[in-house]
């Protein structure tokens, strides 16, 4: 530190100034008197020469000794200060004195230890926040009051770059908000519902589309006092929610078409023959037949269903052992060769491997898998035409799997079809009526549910106008 721009440095300078006029002045003043007065004027001018060199000396030992005392340790002070400016906050001074230096040094280092204990505690929470978003599920996206991103935790993250690359379509007559310059880094879905949390003041929810799924927002305002300044964003995806719950609206609308059918037959026909509407016993035991037939289907509708919601809670009774998949084939292929005559389609089972054995499986349960998959096969495939089972062993990630595959040559599925073929009531083929094959609209799901029990995997290809192949992968060892 530069000793003329430091206190004692200037107040030695204003003494050593006051003392030189004092000085000077008295010189002036007095000089003149003793040439006049004095016979030994030389003696009294060395000792007035003599005082102001004293003088002078006594003011900078002076100046030396608050130096010392007052210089050296405001530095110190000051120096300590330049630490905890610079993020050293377990700097303390050790200055010893009982004077206002002294008490100046406790009181920092007092606010030092205060200091240094809320930076630590404002850390602890820092963390724990950071522990928190890191560890929720949904996605949490900061901004500030012009709309750029201030603070996000993983999911967020990857939700963001996961949006970066979307091609937003923006409503011409919609306000979205941008900053100033133009630029803004909220995504365009959440605009709206980022303008209205700034305007309106309050939490704003809302659910948005993005590509094929559905986010639940739920925006809050930072404020500031009372200003607000930027919005916290939660975003979490409800997509499996949607999906689940139209699906429960789409399968109770489906049970009640399915029964509906076959209770407005059956009621129609026992008014008919109550009515005596039948005139020969021909026609009344037609009638019966009629009524008979719709009670079966709506029994093989409820057991279907009771099947179904069992295997989906995951109570199905499985009477797991070996199965030797090899004569199974070769049975399911002998009990449709009789129906396959019929309808002139060509059947053929081809074993491509050896030993097709599952150490752990459900015989009664594959059998009524392959009885479906068969059936929608002959149900779909004209007159002359091929289908083929084939059975083998195939290896998929180090796991033994015995593959099966039913191919036919029939009408195929559409490619919009092809995804849902598994989901309960759904039909591809929408020119055929419910009812007309005596189906209930539950096969694949059943097989898909069986399937799956088994640890194993069924899926589907199809081209539309030649056929359509599944393919059935149950793992040989015991799962």
């Amino acid at each position: 530190m530069n000793f003329w721009r430091s206190l004692v440095g200037k107040l030695w300078a204003t003494i050593i100034c006051l003392v030189a006029v004092v000085l000077i002045t008295l010189g002036l003043f007095l000089l003149p008197y003793i040439d006049s007065n004095f016979t030994n004027s030389g003696a009294i001018k060395r000792l007035f020469m003599y005082t102001c060199m004293i003088g002078f000396s006594l003011t900078t030992f002076f100046a030396l000794f608050l130096f010392t005392k007052i210089t050296q340790p405001l530095q110190r002070v000051i120096e300590a200060s330049n630490n905890i400016r610079r993020g050293e906050y377990g700097t303390r001074l050790t200055l010893v004195t009982s004077d206002e230096i002294g008490q100046l040094a406790t009181s920092f280092n007092h606010m030092a230890e205060e200091l240094e204990k809320n930076i630590r505690n404002l850390n602890h929470e820092k963390g724990h926040l950071s522990s928190v978003l890191r560890s929720m599920s949904d996605a949490v996206i900061t901004f500030d009051i012009d709309g750029r991103i201030i603070l996000t935790n993983p999911h967020g993250q990857s939700l963001l770059e996961a949006w970066s690359d979307l091609k937003w379509e923006q409503e011409s007559d919609s306000e979205l908000y941008t900053e100033p310059d133009g630029r803004s880094d909220v995504p365009p879905p959440l605009n709206p519902l980022f303008q209205s949390t700034l305007i309106q003041g309050g939490d704003q929810r809302s659910n948005v589309h993005v590509r094929q799924g559905v986010w639940s927002v739920h925006m809050a305002p930072l404020y500031t006092e009372d200003d607000i300044r930027g919005a916290v964003a939660v975003l979490r995806d409800v997509t499996e929610e949607v999906r689940l719950e139209k699906m429960r609206r789409d399968f109770v609308a489906n049970v009640s078409h399915e029964i509906r059918t076959p209770l407005s037959m059956m009621q129609g026909y026992s008014e008919a023959l109550l009515d005596g509407m039948a005139s020969s016993p021909e026609e009344s035991s037609e009638l019966v037949q009629v009524i008979h037939d719709e009670s079966l289907r709506m029994g093989r509708l409820v057991k279907d269903l009771l099947d179904l919601a069992r295997m989906e809670a995951g109570h199905t009774d499985m009477q797991k052992a070996q199965v030797n998949m090899d004569d199974l084939l070769d049975r399911m292929f002998r009990k449709f060769t009789v129906r396959a005559k019929e309808r002139e389609i060509h059947l053929q089972y081809r074993k491509l491997s050896d030993n097709l054995v599952l150490e752990a499986a459900d015989e009664d349960k594959l059998e009524q898998v392959l009885t479906n998959l068969l059936d929608n096969a002959f149900h779909h495939t004209p007159a002359g035409k091929n289908i083929v089972i084939t059975g083998e062993e195939s290896v998929l990630e180090g796991r033994h799997y015995v593959e099966i595959k039913i191919i036919d040559e029939g009408v195929g599925i559409p490619p919009e079809d092809l995804p849902f073929i598994f989901e309960r009531f759904y039909k591809a083929d929408k020119a055929r009526l419910r009812g007309d094959s005596g189906g209930t609209g539950l096969g694949l799901a059943i097989v898909k549910n069986i399937v799956e029990s088994h640890q194993g995997h069924i899926s589907a290809t199809s081209k539309l106008g030649e056929g359509t192949r599944f393919t059935l992968r149950l793992p040989v060892e015991k799962q």
